[in-house]
């Protein structure tokens, strides 16, 4: 047994004593979802800070539990805050969540954050589905000795974000009349900002939109067997294609705005998957 498989079982256990609930989909809240419970029928929640080792959300706007329960009649575990390798965590605590998810049950792992805009067609408060991704420049969560237990040591990544749930999402969105684009999303370290010339570069390789979570966590996921799905809130257009200054306050208040319809998106995706 792994190193890092010994500390996911101590989390395991911790929650297995604090609830027998067994969820069929994983959701991670991103900035502007805090508010999220509204739309569950909450089972149990348990803060971060009660599993041991487990690592805890320092970031504004990031409560940092776990909240189990129903969406529609889905049994679903919530992410309410993900913590961020900028907090200063290891990769393999940033993706730990993830790992536990797995462990506890999910089949599913629906991803969403908010991010700056480098395509120069969206606008500010689009919602994006994530359709690939670029992670070239955040460490691979799979480095070092591989959790053999989760996956394989070398994962395929030809199709990380699954056709179906793709599908799913584009069907609600149109039922829902919420208008949604699609792209390709870039993770980077943060926690500062991109300069304006590290977004013209980002544009030639094909990133549609940059943040600072969510791609690392597809890795760990695929790796784990997951089927993976996401979506971005643009809360900003990112540095140069604006000229305005760009501020964490802001991205929350663009965000908070769009709230409802980014829940009632993932709400009524969910339901159906």
């Amino acid at each position: 047994m792994s190193r890092q498989f010994k500390k996911l079982e101590k989390c395991y256990e911790t929650c297995r004593s604090l609830t027998d609930f067994v969820p069929r989909v994983g959701l991670i809240l991103g900035s502007g979802l805090g508010g999220y419970a509204r739309n569950m029928k909450i089972i149990k929640e348990i803060p971060y800070g009660e599993i041991p080792g487990f690592p805890v959300s320092t970031v504004e706007g990031h409560d940092g539990r776990f909240l189990f329960g129903y969406i529609g009649k889905v049994p679903a575990v919530v992410m309410k805050g993900r913590v961020h390798y900028y907090e200063g965590y290891s990769m393999e605590d940033v993706v730990l969540p993830i790992r536990l998810m797995k462990r506890m049950g999910i089949e599913i792992l629906f991803l969403t954050n908010a991010s700056g805009g480098i395509n120069r067609s969206f606008q500010v408060g689009d919602f994006m589905l994530i359709t690939d991704q670029i992670s070239s420049f955040v460490p691979s969560p799979l480095v070092g000795e591989n959790v053999s237990e989760l996956g394989e040591r070398f994962p395929d990544m030809t199709h990380i974000y699954d056709a179906g749930l793709q599908d799913v999402i584009r069907s609600t969105a149109e039922a829902e009349d919420i208008r949604l684009r699609e792209g390709v999303y870039l993770q980077t370290t943060g926690p500062n900002f991109e300069s304006p010339a590290e977004i013209r570069m980002y544009a030639v390789l094909g990133a549609d939109a940059v943040g600072m979570s969510t791609a690392c966590e597809a890795i760990a996921a695929r790796h784990a067997g997951l089927r993976v799905c996401g979506i971005s809130c643009v809360s900003n257009m990112a540095s140069g294609i604006s000229e305005e200054e760009l501020s964490h306050l802001d991205v929350q208040a663009v965000a908070d705005r769009r709230s409802e319809e980014f829940e009632r998106l993932v709400t009524r995706s969910i339901e159906k998957m």
